[in-house]
């Protein structure tokens, strides 16, 4: 993941880097970079060794780009360059600590998200309603990982009153390490399922590595969804809040449904409504109700928020063309989130088709086929009016559909494009899903832009 922050006090920025290097900058530090095409004049750009590149080869680029210095672990005496090269052992590690260092200069309270499905969309939610009240800072899209997260807790400046930091995971250990990183107050896990089982190999991992968060909070507060199992099973020694569609939580919900259809919940005895039929949204709704009113949002102020939220691109984002409803969920996909968006299109009401356009859920392993035959059954029963699929591991998707009407495979978007342009019709409601490496917002835009 290649990404740049800018850097409004490089005084106490260039101060910890001494520290931890024992390097004294001699030019200020505009920004942080890890990519060498956003590299921009008084720039500190870390090299990273990646698996499939090596940031130390960019160095002389980075130098006309006139950046100030280079954290390195590589020394090329070939190179006569005039910025500031900073050598360390691990430059990812380093990383790390120099954000480490910097998140340590704010008392403020940090709050974690993670979990299987959700995080992100639970992050906005949660920054949109407390920002109201507070001066909050938050990650950045999704750079959750060991290079984002550092980068985006660098952004902390006096001003905030909080930060909200997302963490993502793809192997065990990655989230005891970020919060190593963040030392968080609080966290949150959404939920817990077989989403990257490629890099886990065992939902008993998963549950092991997102649970690392529960156990860091001895000293601080840990919002409990009581409505997954797996992760009210994660031992926990500090403060906690429950939440979840249990009567005995500390807030408590239950689900009921406006007039329109949209969903209505009572909250620890307290009416929230949502103007959704978005189940996966109104738990995510749950979850933040928990974590603000604790952070003394008042119930009035939530329903506000709520109503005026907006959910982020890619994440069951309604838009309509013509008379055609488009559900742009495309950002990323596993089983659990799939089926909960083939729930929310069959929640919608009028004349119309109901249709699956689906790629490929990747990074599940030798799992993948089963989970893949699991979501056609799961076709199957919604009684979906058409099944578009496409790529390689969807054809397992395709093999076991049964009754539905049009259930077509495609192994190029070009080939898809062309043929739900040619079978649209009025009044279709349409589901866009697939995992972030089949872009299929390239599809929509093909569908309803070319």
């Amino acid at each position: 993941m290649a990404v740049r922050i800018s850097i409004n006090n490089s005084e106490k920025l260039s101060k910890i880097i001494k520290n931890i290097t024992g390097v004294r900058l001699t030019s200020p530090i505009t920004g942080i970079t890890t990519d060498s095409r956003d590299c921009k004049p008084g720039d500190l750009y870390i090299a990273l060794l990646g698996d499939r590149s090596n940031g130390h080869h960019y160095l002389q680029d980075v130098d006309t780009m006139d950046a100030s210095a280079a954290l390195i672990s590589e020394k090329n005496s070939n190179q006569k360059l005039n910025l500031h090269e900073i050598i360390v052992e691990d430059t990812r590690k380093t990383l790390g600590l120099i954000a480490n260092n910097w998140r340590n200069i704010f008392n403020i309270p940090v709050i974690a998200i993670t979990g299987s499905n959700g995080k992100t969309s639970t992050k906005e939610l949660l920054y949109h309603v407390l920002k109201d009240k507070y001066n909050v800072h938050a990650t950045e899209g999704n750079y959750n990982t060991s290079i984002g997260l550092p980068l985006s807790l660098l952004g902390i400046n006096k001003n905030h009153d909080i930060s909200i930091i997302e963490m993502g995971a793809n192997q065990p250990g990655d989230i005891k390490y970020l919060c190593e990183i963040a030392e968080p107050t609080h966290g949150l896990i959404t939920n817990i399922s077989s989403s990257h089982l490629e890099g886990f190999q065992s939902i008993e991992n998963i549950v092991e590595t997102k649970g690392a968060l529960f156990h860091y909070l001895e000293n601080g507060i840990s919002f409990i969804n009581y409505a997954d199992e797996r992760v009210k099973s994660i031992n926990n020694s500090g403060d906690k809040v429950t939440y979840g569609l249990n009567a005995e939580c500390d807030f408590p919900a239950d689900i009921h449904h406006d007039d329109d259809g949209s969903i209505l919940l009572t909250i620890d005895a307290q009416e929230i409504k949502t103007k959704s039929k978005n189940l996966s949204f109104v738990k995510n709704i749950i979850a933040v109700s928990a974590v603000s009113v604790t952070l003394e949002i008042e119930w009035e102020l939530l329903q506000e928020r709520i109503l005026t939220f907006k959910p982020p691109k890619g994440r069951c984002k309604v838009l309509t063309y013509n008379s055609i409803t488009i559900i742009d969920d495309t950002y990323n996909a596993n089983l659990e989130s799939c089926v909960a968006a083939i729930d929310y299109l069959m929640a919608f009401t009028g004349s119309g088709r109901k249709i699956l356009v689906l790629g490929d859920m990747l990074e599940l392993g030798v799992a993948s086929t089963q989970q893949h035959e699991k979501l056609g059954s799961k076709c199957s029963e919604a009684n979906l009016d058409a099944v578009f699929t496409i790529g390689k591991e969807t054809m397992s998707t395709q093999s076991v559909i049964n009754g539905i009407p049009i259930n077509l495979h495609y192994h190029n978007s070009d080939d898809l494009i062309s043929s739900l342009k040619s079978q649209l019709k009025d009044n279709d409601k349409v589901l866009f899903k697939g995992s972030r490496g089949m872009k299929m917002e390239k599809i929509i835009s093909g569908v309803f832009e070319a």
